[in-house]
C-alpha cells in the first residue's frame, strides 16, 4: 500500500523548493523593473510559499496533526489531499519552466 504521508511530504517539499526559486526570480524582477505585474507574482509566490510551508509543518512537526496525518487519516481523504498537492506540483513545474525561460 502507498504511504500517503510520504507522497504528500515529497510533493509539498518540491513545491516549497520551486516556490523559493520563483519568489527569488520574481523578487529580482520587482527590483529591476518596478512593475505591478512582477510585484503581484512575487506576492502570490510568497503567499503560496507560506501555505506550503505550513502544510509541511503540519505533516512533519505539529505535535498532534503530524501523528494523525501519519496514522489515522482515512485513505480516501489522503487521496483527495494528494491530488491537490500533486496538481500544484505540476502547475509549479510548468510555471517555473516558463519563468526560467
Amino acid at each position: 500500500m502507498i504511504d500517503w504521508i510520504d507522497v504528500a511530504r515529497v510533493s509539498v517539499t518540491l513545491n516549497v523548493a520551486m516556490l523559493l526559486a520563483l519568489v527569488w526570480i520574481w523578487g529580482r524582477n520587482v527590483t529591476a523593473f518596478r512593475s505591478k505585474h512582477s510585484l503581484g507574482l512575487a506576492v502570490f509566490g510568497v503567499v503560496l510559499l507560506a501555505q506550503n510551508v505550513l502544510s509541511l509543518y503540519f505533516y512533519l512537526f505539529h505535535p498532534v496533526l503530524a501523528g494523525w496525518f501519519a496514522t489515522d487519516m482515512p485513505p480516501l481523504a489522503w487521496q483527495a489531499n494528494i491530488v491537490v498537492h500533486v496538481l500544484q506540483t505540476v502547475a509549479l513545474v510548468f510555471l517555473l519552466w516558463v519563468t526560467w525561460d
